[in-house]
């Protein structure tokens, strides 16, 4: 879209998604295009991320372009990694291009990659950007919980529930892996929920040996099956199966959850979180406060700077750790 036959004095504002998309993203969207419109901004969405926006896949949205999106997965503008993005070189090029289009303000929703890259488009070419904290891995400072990660935990736990069926009928130790690179959130979370043996993390070492010796005494006292859940940046499923077997001489299956994490109609908790971000960056944006990132803390709004907000540890991983020892 041009600059060409735009409203005098009225604000455009952008949205993209950006990095591994989540649940709840849709509701975001619709929640800040409708307050967006409700005090007469012109709203826009740019498609595929900050890969969008170097190839101008700008275009306007209304409330019909977000009808029928609150309950859906997935996020209706795209979502694509940039490596052209990345240099200082490419957020220039990429400022220059939102300006040609009249984009005044630029709301992000993603995870961390995200946040750091709309903190330089702030810091570096004061460009007007918020972040919203969208991943399913709850891993950003600022905010209790992250648009995506109840949908993620709950989607896991069905299908665990379904696995342990058939690891007590079969008598088998099942290694589960969900997603997590760096972050033990889901891990944690649905270890606790679905009643887990073991549970292998980034952020703890991890003895093999002292499992294995559980394992085969357990089996000794009776106990017919055995659940280990794996976050993915702790060790890969199929490696952790195999160890099993070989160590203890038992039957050892294993299965990687993988992207259907992602996916699925996003529970009620995400969908009112998504809601009520999505309005609070129209609120931030109509106070011209930028280069911030919006959360919810103790179930209030929670403004933070941008470049303050990535990288946080589980608040309960010790507590949650120490419970799927003690409950084992």
């Amino acid at each position: 879209m041009s600059i060409f036959n735009r409203k005098k004095d009225t604000k455009r504002i952008a949205i993209l998604t950006s990095g591994g998309d989540g649940p709840g993203m849709n509701a975001a969207i619709r929640s800040a295009v409708r307050c967006g419109l409700a005090k007469g901004y012109e709203m826009y969405g740019i498609i595929h991320g900050y890969k969008g926006i170097l190839e101008e896949e700008i275009v306007p949205l209304n409330h019909r372009s977000v009808s029928n999106i609150i309950n859906r997965g997935g996020t209706i503008l795209k979502t694509a990694r940039c490596p052209e993005f990345r240099p200082l070189e490419g957020k220039k090029k990429g400022v220059e291009i939102l300006k040609k289009h009249g984009i005044d303000a630029l709301i992000a929703i993603g995870g961390d990659g995200t946040y750091q890259a709309a903190s330089i488009l702030w810091d570096n070419f004061k460009f007007p950007v918020v972040g919203l904290p969208g991943t399913i891995d709850n891993d950003l400072k600022g905010t209790d919980e992250t648009i995506g990660c109840y949908t993620a935990v709950n989607t896991a736990l069905e299908a665990i529930d379904k696995i342990r069926d058939t690891a007590h009928s079969m008598e088998r130790v099942f290694v589960i892996e969900v997603m997590g690179n760096k972050s033990g959130y889901i891990a944690l979370e649905v270890a606790i929920g679905a009643g887990a043996e073991d549970v292998i993390i980034p952020e703890r070492p991890f003895d093999f040996t002292s499992m294995c010796e559980a394992i085969k005494q357990g089996h000794k006292k009776g106990k017919v099956s055995w659940m280990i859940i794996v976050a993915e940046g702790a060790g890969k499923a199929v490696d952790i199966s195999n160890t099993i077997t070989t160590m203890t001489g038992l039957e050892s299956r294993y299965v990687t959850l993988g992207h259907v994490q992602r996916g699925g109609v996003p529970t009620g908790q995400d969908r009112i979180l998504a809601t009520r971000l999505g309005a609070a960056a129209i609120d931030l944006i109509e106070k011209e406060q930028y280069g911030k990132a919006i959360g919810v803390l103790q179930d209030q709004i929670n403004v933070i700077d941008l470049r303050d907000a990535t990288q946080k540890e589980f608040k309960h991983l010790d507590e949650f750790y120490s419970l799927v020892q003690i409950l084992t």
